[in-house]
C-alpha cells in the first residue's frame, strides 16, 4: 500500500471533511491509509456557536390562539426564526473544527429527516440538530433509540399523534424504509404492529421534550417480523437491529455518500456490514473499514461524485482564502442550489449525485465561483495567503483529476486558481 500521495491526501480530506485545507492535506502527506484514516477519525470538539434568539413555544402558541392576524403573526415569527437557525448551522460548517464531524451530522440530517417547514418550531429543530451531532460518529443503535425519541422528529412524522385506538403509521413506516431495513424487507403488518407498539409515545411542545402516557399505549398482542409479542417501541427497534439487512441498508448510504454512485459489489456490502453489526453498530467501525479499503482509494471512482451545495459553498471557502460571503448570503444560494438547510424536500430527504446539477443550478455554481474568484481590491492579500507551490500542486490539491479545460498561458498564481476553480471537474470529488 504504501505511503499517501499529496493527490491521496486530498482524495481522503475531500470525500470526507469540508473542503480540502492546505494545511490539513500536508498533515497526512506520507501516513499510511490507517495512520491517516485515525487522524482524521479522531475525536475533537464539536462545540457550536451560541444559539440564536428563538421565541418560547408557549408564547408562539398563546399568539396563535388568539385571532387570524395573531396565529399570521406567529407564522411569520417561525419562519424568521428558522432563517436565523440556518444562518447559525452555516456559520459553524464554515468555522467547525470538527469538519468530519460536521460532514456526518450533515450525513444523518438527511438520513433522518425532518423539516423546519413542517415541525414549525426552530428550537425542536434545533435539539436535533445537536442530537445528531452528539450521535454522528458514534453508535448507530444508540442513534436510532435517541432520534425515535426526538420531539421534531416525532412532531415530524405524526409520532406525537399516534394512539391506542387510532394508531399512525408515519414514523413505523418510516422507520422502517428510510431509516433501517429499506423497502422489500417488511410487510404492511408490520408496519401496522410497529405502529401499536409506538401507541403513547408523544411531545411536550413547550418545555420541547418526549413524553410517554402509558394511558395512550396500546399492550395487544402484535406480530412483528416473525415475533409475537406486546411490545414497546424500544422492543421494535431491538429487532429491527438484529436484523441483517439493517446493516447493509446503512453501508449502502455510507457506500454512496463517500464511494460512489455506481452500484456496489455485493460481497464488500457484506463484508462491511458484518463488521458493522459485530461491532454493536459503532458508526466509527464502519468508516473506518470503507475508507481503508481498496475500493474507496480505486483510482476508478476518484472525482466521481458531485459536490453538494455545502461541499461547494462551505468547501470551497474554508479552502481558498478569499473573502467570506455572508452567512445570509450563503444560506440563500444554498437554497437555490437545491440544499435548503433544516429543509429537505421530503422525507426522503436530498436525492444528492447527479441530481444537485441540472442548467439552472449549474448556472448559480458558475456564477457563485466567478463572483468569488474575480480580482478586486483583495486578490494582494488573497495571493499573500496562498500556499507557496508548483502549479502543478496547486492542479492536486484543487481538482481529483487533470482540468477539463486549457490552463492561462499568462502566469499568475490567482489567475491559474481562478481558471481551476471556474473549470467543471471542480464541481467533481
Amino acid at each position: 500500500m504504501g505511503r499517501l500521495s499529496f493527490s491521496d491526501t486530498r482524495h481522503l480530506v475531500g470525500r470526507t471533511a469540508l473542503g480540502a485545507e492546505w494545511g490539513g492535506l500536508k498533515a497526512l502527506e506520507g501516513k499510511t491509509r490507517a495512520e491517516a484514516v485515525n487522524i482524521l477519525l479522531k475525536p475533537g470538539s464539536s462545540k457550536t456557536p451560541p444559539l440564536p434568539r428563538l421565541t418560547p413555544w408557549a408564547i408562539v402558541s398563546r399568539m396563535s390562539q388568539y385571532n387570524g392576524k395573531g396565529k399570521q403573526r406567529a407564522h411569520m415569527m417561525m419562519i424568521k426564526e428558522g432563517e436565523r437557525l440556518k444562518r447559525w448551522w452555516m456559520r459553524h460548517l464554515l468555522r467547525t473544527k470538527t469538519p468530519v464531524n460536521e460532514h456526518m451530522t450533515l450525513f444523518w440530517h438527511n438520513h433522518f429527516t425532518s423539516s423546519l417547514d413542517k415541525v414549525a418550531q426552530p428550537r425542536l429543530m434545533y435539539l436535533q440538530n445537536q442530537l445528531l451531532r452528539r450521535n454522528a460518529m458514534g453508535n448507530f443503535r444508540k442513534l436510532l433509540h435517541e432520534i425515535a425519541r426526538d420531539p421534531a422528529m416525532l412532531v415530524y412524522l405524526d409520532g406525537s399523534k399516534n394512539v391506542k385506538g387510532s394508531p399512525n403509521e408515519n414514523f413505523a413506516r418510516e422507520l422502517m424504509e428510510l431509516f433501517t431495513l429499506g423497502i422489500g424487507n417488511y410487510t404492511e403488518a408490520d408496519v401496522k404492529a410497529a405502529a401499536i407498539a409506538f401507541t403513547g409515545w408523544g411531545v411536550d411542545r413547550n418545555r420541547g421534550v418526549f413524553v410517554y402516557d402509558p394511558k395512550k399505549h396500546d399492550n395487544k398482542t402484535v406480530t412483528f417480523l416473525g415475533r409475537k409479542g406486546s411490545f414497546t417501541g424500544d422492543e421494535i427497534i431491538d429487532i429491527i437491529l438484529e436484523k441483517p439487512q439493517t446493516a447493509k441498508f446503512i453501508t449502502r448510504k455510507f457506500w454512496k455518500e463517500f464511494v460512489s454512485d455506481m452500484p456496489p459489489e455485493e460481497e464488500l456490502i457484506e463484508q462491511w456490514a458484518n463488521s458493522f453489526r459485530e461491532s454493536n453498530y459503532d458508526i466509527k467501525t464502519l468508516l473506518s473499514e470503507i475508507l481503508n479499503s481498496d475500493a474507496f482509494w480505486s483510482k476508478k471512482y476518484r472525482g466521481t461524485l458531485t459536490k453538494s451545495p455545502v461541499d461547494l459553498l462551505v468547501g470551497t471557502l474554508r479552502t481558498l482564502p478569499f473573502p467570506k460571503f455572508s452567512d445570509t448570503q450563503l444560506v440563500h444560494i444554498a437554497q437555490l442550489l437545491g440544499q435548503d438547510l433544516f429543509d429537505p424536500p421530503t422525507v426522503k430527504g436530498w436525492e444528492g449525485g447527479t441530481a444537485w446539477i441540472d442548467t439552472q443550478t449549474m448556472l448559480v455554481r458558475t456564477s457563485f465561483l466567478t463572483k468569488l474568484t474575480r480580482h478586486s481590491r483583495a486578490s494582494a492579500r488573497v495571493q499573500s495567503y496562498l500556499p507557496k507551490t508548483s502549479g502543478s500542486n496547486v492542479i492536486k490539491w484543487l481538482l481529483p483529476f487533470s482540468p477539463a479545460l486549457a490552463l492561462p498561458t499568462t502566469p499568475g498564481k490567482l489567475r491559474m486558481i481562478r481558471a481551476l476553480v471556474l473549470d467543471p471537474v471542480f464541481q467533481l470529488k
